[in-house]
């Protein structure tokens, strides 16, 4: 029975569907790192929020560990590449808060443009002071969007019910999607240039830190107001303060920061500010719904092997799972059939994919593949970070879909380039489920896979069968099946033995030292 970790505050009902799910779950809230290192090797699941933090040095000890799953959007405090070197999956919630943290950005929007709180404390300090808090109105006012994904597009939709403009800035938005939402797509120095309000909703990257730098606030329009529910770091803020000092900012509104928890911070007691300590997911809803979610997607990875909303690996839904299952054997069998016959550096590997399977999401099987492929060289690889090995490998990965049949119903072809050759293998799945090889370097053959088998290629003549029979004979190993193929009479055949027996590197020697054998190699699967 799989086994989880919840280290943050989740929901009761998570627990619940762990334990409904078939997954075995501990509850341990406020470990201190070295606590959670101390007991982190005996999980295969690990549930957080935002206060775990899951570093390099967590990763190096969580031996079992199979999946994190954080219940929230961000995964700042998750060591993304130290996990997938690991082959740990990581996965995120990112629609349970989505529609919490629009409503909060657009709340911020209307407290800064009518300066809501500072008016409360006015008035609930026995003051009247009606003309002083003169706001601003949002409607037909323009709304500069930096990021429009799932929380950018729920905040466009509501600014434009309330008759704002919106442009967006966001480098993956479509002008399908732009046009669908009504937004206008245009550059960050455009948005800039045209925004009354400027809302942030884009992850924290190398790419987008300081998004919204010194220089940048500096050519915005005077009177703009800026909303950040994001993430800290994407505004300077010291630059903030300055500009709401000097009256070029009109207002700001901040729910997330630099450094957290802010206790301090050099925006506090500026003009025309608005704080909120981090509270663009906290409702009851938004917390229920992101918890529930994480505790279904890692129970169907730990159960089913479903991917939902993974960072490090091609998505497979639950409905996919079972179906998917007999393609990543094989594809993962017909990577290591390649692999173990590969005995110099390996150069590049072409996956293709024909009939049936060429209907699927394949990318999960690319990355069997590829598993297969290099782990007879790499023992530590796995799905998850076999596209990354590969990579820093210098091995090229490509991935064909052919729009074509097939000698069978489906067909899955790797090919793999070394410094000396290129070798192709092919399989197909007989009744849907059961592994088959039909081609190898173009000689069609049929054979099942087997735990130990033998591998030989050698000259098509006769009594070779014989003396191959008599020398497994005399060391005793049994025969289980026996495959042939050539290319043509008297040319090249190859032969697939599977053996009951471990077949020792002193009779796999004395195989490949027969008459006419070119290669033998011991295969296990």
């Amino acid at each position: 029975m799989p086994k989880v970790l919840i280290s943050d505050e989740l929901s009761p009902r998570a627990v619940e569907i762990f334990k409904e799910r078939g997954v075995d779950v501990d509850v341990k809230v406020g470990l201190k790192p070295d606590q959670l290192r101390a007991i982190v090797g005996d999980y295969d699941g690990l549930a957080i929020r935002s206060a775990t933090k899951v570093t390099a040095e967590v990763l190096a000890v969580a031996n079992k560990l199979k999946v994190v799953g954080r219940a929230g959007i961000g995964v700042d405090n998750v060591d993304i590449k130290a996990a997938t070197a690991r082959g740990v999956v990581v996965m995120n919630t990112p629609f349970g808060n989505a529609i919490t943290t629009a409503e909060h950005a657009i709340a911020l929007m209307f407290a800064v443009a009518r300066q809501v709180p500072a008016a409360d404390a006015s008035t609930q300090a026995g003051k009247w002071e009606k003309n002083r808090f003169m706001g601003a109105e949002l409607s037909f006012k323009t709304l500069g969007l930096i990021g429009c994904g799932n929380i950018g597009g729920i905040v466009a939709e509501r600014a434009i019910g309330l008759k704002m403009r919106v442009a967006a800035y966001d480098p993956f938005l479509s002008e399908e999607r732009a046009k669908a939402l009504g937004v206008d797509k245009v550059t960050l120095d455009e948005l800039i240039a045209r925004a009354d309000f400027i809302s942030i909703h884009t992850p924290l990257t190398d790419q987008t830190k300081n998004i919204l730098s010194r220089e940048r606030l500096m050519k915005t329009r005077k009177g703009v107001r800026i909303v950040n529910c994001a993430r800290g770091g994407l505004v300077d803020e010291l630059a903030v303060r300055d500009l709401l000092i000097s009256g070029h900012i009109a207002g700001a509104a901040f729910d997330v920061f630099a450094e957290e928890p802010a206790k301090q911070n050099v925006l506090f007691g500026a003009p025309n500010l608005v704080c909120t300590p981090h509270l663009g997911a906290s409702t009851l809803e938004a917390q229920e719904n992101v918890a529930l979610q994480v505790a279904e997607q890692m129970s169907d990875y730990l159960m089913t092997g479903a991917v939902v909303n993974s960072l490090n690996m091609p998505n497979v839904s639950a409905e996919d799972a079972p179906r998917l299952a007999p393609y990543l054997k094989l594809a993962e069998n017909l990577g290591s059939f390649a692999g173990q016959l590969t005995e110099s550096g390996i150069k590049a590997v072409s996956i293709e994919y024909e009939g049936a399977v060429a209907a699927l999401n394949v990318k999960p099987l690319t990355q069997a593949a590829i598993t297969g492929l290099l782990r007879p060289q790499l023992e530590n690889v796995n799905m998850v970070n076999a596209p990354i090995v590969a990579r820093e490998r210098g091995v090229d990965v490509a991935e064909v879909k052919h729009d074509r049949d097939s000698d069978y119903q489906t067909q899955i072809t790797i090919t793999v380039t070394t410094e000396r050759r290129t070798r192709s293998v092919s399989g197909t799945l007989f009744g849907g489920k059961h592994s088959r090889l039909v081609n190898i370097k173009g000689i069609e053959i049929e054979a099942e896979f087997a735990a130990r088998m033998l591998y030989i290629t050698n000259d098509d003549k006769p009594g070779f069968i014989g003396r191959l029979g008599a020398l497994l004979g005399d060391a005793g190993v049994n025969i289980a099946t026996f495959h042939l193929g050539r290319d043509k009479p008297g040319g090249e055949a190859i032969a697939l033995v599977a053996v009951d027996q471990k077949l020792d590197a002193t009779l796999v020697e004395r195989i490949g030292q027969l008459d006419g054998v070119t290669q033998a190699k011991a295969l296990a699967f």
